[in-house]
């Protein structure tokens, strides 16, 4: 399974990114591309524990059988998927470049990634590898809303 600590992984993840432009359409959801690039920035700031959020009721019960449905094999996640509502972007325009640049400088940094204490807000505590995964997971499923 691909996952984020590996080198060609993040390589090819930053050739997508470096790929979407202004006039890339969203193929499924609601959020712009600007918006789209917004949110994994504000997601990575919670893999990295810049942001934390407590997990919720529901995650303590239904998220770690959740996480193993998400990370059995290499299917993308679905589309529509629920967000941790504090991810959700509601600005719509701004400087493309420069988010692109900043996501593109936070995919190179999972090469030291080291957050022992992560805790996602819904699926809970996770390992080093299924975080590996599931960071892929999440950056794949936005390249593909947005053609890439």
């Amino acid at each position: 399974m691909k996952s984020i600590h590996d080198a060609g992984v993040r390589g090819d993840l930053i050739a997508r990114i470096s790929a979407l432009t202004g006039d890339s359409q969203r193929q499924w959801g609601k959020m712009n591309v600007y918006e789209m690039l917004k949110h994994n920035l504000a997601w990575e700031d919670m893999m990295w524990g810049r942001k934390v959020y407590k997990q919720v009721l529901i995650g303590k019960v239904f998220g770690k059988r959740a996480l193993r449905s998400v990370l059995k094999d290499e299917s993308p996640l679905s589309r529509n998927s629920p967000t941790v509502g504090d991810l959700k972007v509601k600005l719509a325009t701004g400087d493309l470049e420069a988010l692109k640049q900043e996501w593109i400088k936070g995919i190179a940094a999972y090469a030291q990634y080291n957050n022992p204490t992560f805790v996602h807000p819904f699926f809970g505590a996770m390992s080093h590898e299924q975080i590996g995964y599931f960071v892929y997971k999440h950056a794949d499923h936005h390249l593909r809303q947005f053609g890439q």
